[in-house]
């Protein structure tokens, strides 16, 4: 719930004070260009938003005069009540980050229910260090080591679809890898320097750009109306080209159940699309999960 007193400004004053409660909470830092270029307002009008907020959560804030940028303090408190989905939306798609209060649809509609979501905490330390380009110590539990104790430098939110995680280095593992949100029971962002190689620039798999030539299920062939398939993904003579990370390549092959078999040899009435180039996955780390992967065959 929104202070009571909160209440009393203008839509305007409050989405101001949102955005620089958004930025601290989830981004750790906040100044006002940010508000200028973000709200059209003069500087001076800036600077008296940042007066207000400190005004409302004095304890939240605090100013670095050499970085010339205010900072979330480690006694921070929303001032504001967020929900993951609104949080992620934001992140993600730069959307959401003025809105205060609940979603509201312009027309009626329903959406799957989501089965889990991240913690808010846990989701802002991340992607403060993602902002920041800083380390995070993370508790992470896994179905095959449990709880262990991490270092990560992140540098992407990733949706797979079904749940969120978060691409970075792994420290123990000495190598790039995804960290599922709801698997991350505690977080410290660290202050310490990140060497070059734990960098977005040297992950292989997230630089490297998959083309793929995506096609209707041969078996399709066998139904009345084939070309509803083409439809149904705007392809093009036939075709749906897509070029994608490899880093996020299984994901997406997963979620779409595409058959990835040399052979189209996958069965069942989900499977309505083929990978005709399945050679292109050549050196794809993450096809373990994508239907009718064969490493043997297409490496």
């Amino acid at each position: 719930m929104q202070q009571p007193e909160l209440q009393e400004l203008s839509q305007t004053q409050r989405e101001r004070l949102f955005h620089i409660d958004f930025r601290l909470y989830f981004l750790g830092t906040v100044n006002r260009n940010d508000l200028v270029s973000r709200f059209g307002i003069k500087e001076a009008a800036a600077t008296r938003d940042i007066a207000a907020y400190k005004n409302h959560k004095p304890g939240n804030i605090v100013y670095d005069s050499k970085l010339k940028s205010y900072f979330k303090s480690k006694d921070f408190i929303p001032l504001f009540d967020y929900t993951a989905q609104q949080a992620l939306s934001a992140l993600s798609q730069g959307i959401g980050d003025d809105l205060v209060g609940t979603y509201k649809a312009m027309v009626y509609c329903d959406t799957p229910a989501s089965l889990n979501h991240p913690s808010l905490n846990i989701l802002a330390d991340l992607s403060t260090a993602i902002h920041q380009g800083k380390a995070v110590q993370i508790h992470y539990c896994s179905v095959s080591s449990g709880e262990t104790n991490r270092e990560v430098v992140p540098f992407a939110l990733v949706d797979n679809g079904l749940r969120w995680h978060i691409r970075g280095y792994d420290r123990k593992r000495d190598r790039f890898g995804d960290f599922v949100l709801t698997r991350i029971t505690r977080t410290t962002v660290l202050d310490g320097v990140v060497s070059d190689h734990e960098r977005r620039e040297h992950d292989i798999q997230w630089n490297r750009i998959v083309e793929m030539e995506i096609v209707p299920h041969p078996n399709i062939a066998n139904m009345p109306h084939p070309e509803t398939i083409e439809l149904d993904y705007g392809m093009k003579n036939g075709v749906l080209k897509i070029n994608i990370r490899a880093a996020v390549a299984g994901y997406m092959l997963r979620r779409w159940n595409v058959d990835c078999s040399e052979d189209h040899s996958k069965k069942g009435s989900e499977f309505h699309l083929w990978l005709r180039n399945s050679p292109a996955l050549f050196g794809v780390n993450n096809l373990a999960i994508a239907p009718g992967y064969i490493k043997d065959k297409i490496s």
